[in-house]
């Protein structure tokens, strides 16, 4: 039996190593190899893709970024790998399988429920992206970038708009553009509270909105407003539909 390859995520320098313990007291059942550890969520986004890892043995309350969230953006990865939360909290449980994690390891973790759970990631097949991008949990502080086998995370703080052109949406910080293939309508949902819709295709954050302006073009009896935001030049339409839910937020803003 070839060795499973183990990436270790936790805060707690103890509980890593008592994991790697638990490991060389399995590994005459079950060969593993620890290709990699994390002591945050942020460094386990980081090092993770170029690991090679087949299973994640992830800490779920991390200061920065928790477990789940590590999950949720790990899954834009053509093959992420299969994840055993271990945590020593019961409350997150749902969470994690609806973000179809393979298992759900209570801390102080026992050997024969460790082999037990790692048996279950060798022989399971690696979740959907679509499977794991669309779980029901809390909205992300960050969007995944994969670029050239490494994820970047842009923190949606940044994020002025997002704007649907054909497959793709285009994220647009005050420095730069990136892609992603998230449907808008999800995008929406998720961020409900930080972005409002101007346009059919189209997604600005609130925070960002400085203003409008009346378009030079169209039809004297329609007027066409275009938003003015934070730190972008370009100007956006807003749609005839939008209208009206624009101008309220503009008008309550202090």
């Amino acid at each position: 039996m070839s060795a499973v390859r183990i990436f270790i995520a936790d805060d707690e320098a103890p509980a890593r190593e008592r994991l790697k313990e638990l490991l060389e007291d399995i590994a005459g059942e079950l060969p593993t190899e620890v290709v990699g550890e994390a002591r945050h969520g942020l460094e386990a986004v980081e090092r993770v893709p170029a690991s090679g890892a087949q299973v994640l043995l992830l800490d779920i309350e991390m200061p920065g970024m928790g477990g789940l969230e590590v999950a949720r953006h790990l899954a834009a990865l053509e093959q992420p790998p299969r994840v055993v939360f271990v945590t020593a909290h019961d409350r997150h449980a749902v969470e994690a399988f609806e973000l179809n994690a393979l298992d759900y390891l209570l801390k102080p973790v026992r050997a024969q429920r460790l082999a037990a759970a790692l048996r279950k990631a060798a022989a399971a097949a690696a979740p959907g992206r679509e499977q794991l991008a669309r779980a029901a949990i809390a909205a992300r502080e960050y969007l995944s970038i994969v670029e050239r086998h490494r994820i970047l995370l842009v923190p949606v703080r940044d994020i002025v708009f997002l704007r649907a052109e054909q497959k793709y949406v285009t994220v647009r910080t005050r420095s730069r553009e990136h892609l992603i293939e998230e449907p808008l309508v999800m995008l929406e949902h998720e961020f409900a509270g930080q972005f409002v819709r101007i346009h059919r295709n189209c997604l600005v954050a609130r925070a960002a909105i400085r203003g409008f302006e009346r378009a030079a073009e169209g039809p004297p009896d329609e007027p066409h407003w275009l938003v003015v935001l934070d730190g972008i030049v370009e100007r956006l339409p807003v749609s005839r539909r939008q209208w009206p839910v624009l101008r309220e937020l503009v008008a309550d803003k202090p």
